[in-house]
């Protein structure tokens, strides 16, 4: 790295491989998490399937950031909730279905929030795809 170089690290993850067929185990910033198939994908279930881990952090981002930026403007933002779903239509098409409910603030506020959501940071990833430098090593 040089210098003048503006790159830091945003998060990490270490995922480990159980005796389960599919199961894993996640370490981010020191949490524990499961991953998982489902049953009917041969896994045990233990855990969320990939999917569900990623709509998972794009809904907490979500709901961090509406919360952050209502505090910022002294909003009276009592409650954000985030469903999320990712949907297949064929092989190569699919979305991410995102419906956020607030309460306590009124309808200019409510616009606005729904403004910030499109700017999240995992928003902006999610949307314009982040290149994966890969490199597999032998034990």
């Amino acid at each position: 790295m040089t210098e003048g170089d503006k790159r830091h690290v945003i998060a990490t993850a270490t995922v480990v491989g159980e005796d389960k067929p599919y199961a894993v185990r996640i370490d981010t910033g020191g949490h524990a998490l499961r991953g998982d198939e489902p049953v009917a994908h041969g896994g045990t279930d233990s855990g969320p399937a990939p999917f569900g881990l990623v709509l998972s952090g794009l809904g907490a981002c979500t709901a961090i950031t509406l919360r952050m930026y209502a505090e910022r403007k002294n909003w009276p933002l009592t409650d954000v909730q985030v469903e999320l779903r990712y949907v297949k239509a064929d092989r190569d098409t699919g979305w991410i279905e995102r419906s956020i409910t607030v309460a306590g603030v009124d309808e200019q506020q409510r616009e606005r929030l729904a403004e910030v959501a499109e700017k999240t940071p995992v928003t902006k990833v999610v949307r314009a795809g982040s290149e994966i430098r890969t490199t597999v090593t032998a034990r």
